[in-house]
C-alpha cells in the first residue's frame, strides 16, 4: 500500500488532553498508521496508507471530536472541544 502523510491545522487544540482524544479517535480508522499531535501549534500530522480520498474522512472525524480545520470553527466545536478534552485528561 502506498503510505502518505497529511498536517492539518486545527482549532480548539489546547493540551495533553485534546491531543490524547484525538490521536484515540484517528486511529480507529485500521489504516493509520501514526498521529502526532503538536499543541504548540494547533497541527495533527497523520500518517495512513491508500489514497487522499482519506483525509476528508480525517478532517471529519476531527470537526466531530471539536477540533476542525483552521477556519471552520463555531461555538458547537468549541463545546465539544472542552468535552474531548475532559475524556482526553481522563483517559491519560
Amino acid at each position: 500500500m502506498n503510505s502518505q502523510n497529511v498536517t492539518i491545522k486545527i482549532e480548539n487544540l489546547k493540551c495533553h488532553g485534546c491531543a490524547n482524544t484525538i490521536t484515540s479517535g484517528l486511529r480507529k480508522f485500521k489504516e493509520v498508521e501514526n498521529v502526532i499531535v503538536r499543541v504548540e501549534d494547533s497541527t495533527v500530522m497523520i500518517s495512513f496508507n491508500g489514497s487522499d480520498d482519506k483525509v476528508d474522512k480525517y478532517k471529519k472525524k476531527l470537526a466531530n471530536l471539536g477540533y476542525p480545520e483552521t477556519g471552520e470553527n463555531s461555538r458547537l466545536s468549541i463545546v465539544k472541544s472542552y468535552v474531548s478534552c475532559a475524556i482526553g485528561r481522563i483517559h491519560d
